[in-house]
């Protein structure tokens, strides 16, 4: 979804013709899969998008990203959805040795100077799920980002449904005296989508490793959310912990109510099975889902690869961009060469940068060591269960209750502490990661789980207080978003914050 789109409507013959471009993608992708034309990393290299939010002075959203990023003048910073967000990516590097913590200085350096820079167009970078003053007044065609792309997607989404989209959600009470929030509201703009933001994990992985990966990636989804949930607030309302789950696949959502009836597939999508190898993912997304943007390129993908030359598969590539996976298979070419690797979409973006490092070393560590597992975690669950702890993680955030094998119903904490902090740790030392880095971010992980405490619990007590001591909920919105900056920018991990 990264590539730009030069056209400005499309016709029926453009989507006749980018299904078959799609087709002839998919027979490529089959024979080179079959011919062994990918590229095996010489180590394992890890790879990293975070998603910013702009705030002005008075704590709203800016719609400044332009400006900002002209002042930042930094290539790794570029537009996202939204007026009011950016994001910084990281280019692929080593997993192993002090990489994390390297990482960790250098994006704590470039985001502090970023932050700097965006002074100048008078805003501040938020890193958060979900910019908690953002409501229903900026939900406008007006705070998308200016790039052609997003307006046409938002178009074609809307275009699809046949209808304006409809925000549904009853929260968690935000006090065990209080009673839940409802959101029921209905815009005609994909605005909410550009309201989640997240961190993204990429890791290139072998062919014949991706289907154990994938499916790793996906048993510990709902883990993830459970012990990094940062999103709890939306449109002013107090709602899931990690709001940002339910409200990407609604603001999404190509369905109408009757086509959901029918039991069409949604297009922000944890999937329905288990897998054997990644062209299952590639394979239905184009069977399942209809192109939202359908431009065709002149490149011929068979003809390229009896060329001897890895083809673009530009159109997969972009079909599979806007079927919304909560882990995403990538296809990739780079200096005449291809490679694979998946992309982990289910993180918020963080408190801190170091609670951000210790998410990342959890889920690269736990996936290793359960993908190379002798009895594969996923044949010893259902796939349902899987995809209901990702929204009972999502709801109820870190004292939530999840299934696991062998366990039954447990809660989180107990989970991590007693079963998977040790294979993370095993993984991270079968990927090379020194003793300093593991003991650092483990450490936050197992922190986190005895303290209670991730960004979702610290907003929530931060707004309550506030609330009990007399101020109504946008002047507690408010002061807590404030009150999260300033402990951000020290950079200490969430679970030392104080309410």
């Amino acid at each position: 979804m990264g590539d730009s789109i030069s056209s400005q409507r499309f016709t029926r013959q453009d989507r006749a013709r980018f299904r078959e471009q799609v087709q002839r993608g998919l027979e490529a992708l089959e024979l080179m899969l079959g011919d062994g034309w990918f590229e095996e990393a010489s180590q394992p290299q890890l790879g990293l998008e975070i998603e910013l939010n702009l705030v002005d002075g008075d704590r709203n959203p800016a719609m400044t990203n332009e400006q900002v990023l002209d002042a930042i003048a930094n290539p790794a910073f570029q537009t996202e959805l939204g007026r009011f967000n950016v994001e910084i990516n990281v280019a692929p590097r080593p997993l192993g040795d002090d990489s994390l913590v390297e990482l960790e200085k250098v994006l704590s350096s470039a985001f502090a100077a970023a932050d700097d820079r965006a002074h100048g167009a008078g805003s501040d970078l938020a890193m958060v799920g979900m910019l908690p003053t953002l409501d229903e007044t900026h939900f406008t065609e007006r705070w998308l980002s200016r790039e052609p792309r997003y307006k046409m997607l938002g178009q074609q989404i809307l275009a699809a449904r046949g209808e304006d989209i409809e925000l549904r959600l009853e929260g968690v009470p935000l006090t065990d005296t209080a009673e839940p929030e409802d959101l029921d509201i209905i815009c005609d703009t994909i605005v909410p989508e550009a309201a989640c933001t997240s961190m993204q994990l990429h890791l290139q992985v072998k062919p014949e490793g991706f289907a154990a990966h994938w499916n790793a990636a996906q048993a510990i989804a709902g883990v993830q959310v459970a012990l990094a949930a940062n999103s709890p607030f939306f449109a002013g309302r107090a709602l899931w912990h990690e709001t940002r789950i339910p409200m990407f696949e609604q603001a999404t959502d190509t369905r109408s109510q009757e086509l959901k009836n029918q039991g069409v597939r949604p297009r922000v999508w944890f999937g329905e099975r288990w897998i054997t190898s990644i062209f299952d993912l590639f394979e239905e997304n184009s069977r399942y889902f209809p192109a939202l943007l359908p431009e065709s390129s002149d490149q011929d993908p068979l003809e390229t690869l009896r060329s001897g030359t890895a083809p673009d598969l530009s159109e997969l590539r972009m079909h599979n961009g806007t079927v919304y996976r909560w882990n995403r298979p990538i296809y990739d070419t780079q200096d005449g060469g291809c490679h694979l690797r998946l992309e982990n979409r289910v993180l918020p973006a963080s408190p801190s940068m170091a609670d951000a490092m210790a998410d990342t070393a959890f889920y690269y560590g736990l996936l290793h060591s359960l993908a190379h597992s002798e009895r594969p975690l996923w044949s010893q669950m259902t796939f349902d269960a899987a995809h209901e702890n990702l929204h009972a993680a999502a709801r109820h955030g870190i004292e939530s209750q999840l299934y696991w094998p062998e366990l039954g119903w447990v809660g989180p904490r107990e989970l991590v502490l007693r079963r998977l902090l040790p294979l993370a740790a095993e993984g991270l030392e079968a990927y090379d990661v020194s003793t300093e880095a593991r003991e650092r971010y483990l450490g936050i992980i197992e922190q986190r789980c005895v303290t209670g405490r991730n960004g979702a619990t610290w907003q929530r007590a931060n707004v309550a207080a506030r609330e009990a001591a007399g101020e109504s909920r946008p002047q507690a919105l408010h002061g807590m978003l404030d009150d999260y900056l300033q402990r951000m920018h020290s950079g200490e991990p969430v679970h030392t914050w104080r309410p």
